[in-house]
C-alpha cells in the first residue's frame, strides 16, 4: 500500500469518526429537546390558559373551593303528576353543604300506548330560597317526549349558593310534571263536546 493510499484511509476514518460524533450530538440534542418539551408545554398552557381544564385535572384541582362545610341544608323533594304517567324522585330528601354540587334523580314512566310530551315546572319553599337554588342540569329546561310505555330516569344537578340566609336550613324542591297538548276527549255521538270555560267566568 502506498503512502498516499494509507493517508487517504486515515482521512476517511477521521471523517467517519467526526460524522459519527456529530450524529451522536444531534441525537442527544433532539432527545433533550423532546424531554424538555413536556414541562415547557405545560408552562405555556398555564401562562396562556390553554388546556386549563386538562391541566387542573392532572393536578387533582377540580374542586369547589367555596363549599361551606360548617352548614348543612336538608333538601326535600316532591313531585306532582298532571297527566297519564307516574312521576317521583328516587329519594325524598338529602343533606348538602352550601356550594356543594349534588344530584337527585326523578323517575317517570309513561303507561300509555302513545307518545306523550310533558313539561316540568319547579317551585321552591321557602320562597326566599328560589334565588339561591342553582340548577346546572335539569329535565325542566325543555319539554320531554316519552315514547309509549317508556320509563326514564332524569337527573337534576344543583348547587345551593353559600349566600343562602343562615336561618334557612330546609328547602323543598317540588316539580309539577304536566302533559303538553293533551288530546281532547271525543263526545259520544249525538252529544255536544265540552266547551272550554269562557275567560272571566268562574275560578
Amino acid at each position: 500500500m502506498s503512502i498516499d493510499q494509507q493517508a487517504g484511509r486515515e482521512a476517511d476514518k477521521r471523517f467517519n469518526r467526526g460524522m459519527m460524533l456529530r450524529l451522536v450530538v444531534i441525537v442527544a440534542v433532539m432527545f433533550g429537546f423532546g424531554y424538555a418539551l413536556v414541562p415547557l408545554y405545560k408552562k405555556i398552557c398555564e401562562i396562556t390558559g390553554i388546556n386549563v381544564i386538562t391541566t387542573r385535572e392532572l393536578h387533582g384541582a377540580v374542586k369547589n373551593t367555596q363549599v361551606d362545610k360548617s352548614r348543612t341544608i336538608t333538601v326535600e323533594f316532591d313531585s306532582n303528576a298532571r297527566g297519564p304517567f307516574a312521576f317521583r324522585p328516587v329519594k325524598n330528601s338529602m343533606e348538602v353543604h352550601p356550594g356543594e354540587m349534588a344530584t337527585i334523580v326523578y323517575e317517570v314512566a309513561n303507561g300509555q300506548p302513545r307518545d306523550i310530551s310533558a313539561q316540568a315546572i319547579p317551585s321552591y319553599a321557602p320562597k326566599q330560597a328560589t334565588q339561591y337554588f342553582m340548577k346546572l342540569e335539569c329535565f325542566c329546561f325543555k319539554q320531554q317526549t316519552l315514547k309509549a310505555k317508556e320509563a326514564r330516569e332524569m337527573p337534576v344537578v344543583f348547587v345551593i349558593d353559600p349566600a343562602l340566609p343562615k336561618d334557612v336550613k330546609n328547602i323543598t324542591l317540588s316539580y309539577t310534571f304536566f302533559e303538553v297538548g293533551a288530546p281532547v276527549a271525543q263526545a259520544p255521538e249525538g252529544q255536544l263536546a265540552p266547551q272550554p270555560a269562557t275567560a272571566g267566568k268562574g275560578i
